[in-house]
């Protein structure tokens, strides 16, 4: 068997404050998740996105440590409406109070985009086709 893409790690410093964030995103996470060790979350076709605290992953990996905020622990791209709705959603986001770091733009390769830190500092790309 081939294996198959199934799932994007998450390991958080905050569960509650990074569940908020991904359901500004839309993600339909309980909130009575946000006291867990293990969270996750299935999407559309089957993809699951799963947040672990740092707590849990140095229960089975005692000498991992966390990288320097903003390092990329990982990377996510919501596909949005429109070039107006990346525009709207940058700004519902920093307007909560999370970190842009990227403002919107349009790109060369025919996307309107903008990045926007959650509250571990990872990287989260807001797009839409330009036209």
């Amino acid at each position: 068997m081939t294996p198959r893409f199934d799932l994007i790690g998450i390991v958080t410093s905050d569960m509650s404050a990074s569940l908020a964030f991904y359901r500004r995103l839309g993600l339909g996470i309980p909130a009575d998740a946000d006291a867990l060790p293990h969270v996750e979350f299935t999407g559309p076709g089957g993809v699951r996105i799963a947040w672990d605290t740092e707590e849990t992953v140095r229960s089975f990996d005692p000498d991992w440590t966390a990288p320097p905020r903003g390092a990329g622990r990982i990377g996510l791209a919501f596909l949005c409406d429109s070039p107006a709705e990346v525009d709207k959603m940058h700004g519902e986001l920093t307007d909560a109070g999370y970190e842009s770091h990227h403002a919107p733009w349009n790109a060369e390769w025919g996307q309107r985009y903008a990045t926007v830190l959650d509250p571990d500092g990872n990287g989260v790309d807001l797009f839409a086709p330009l036209g």
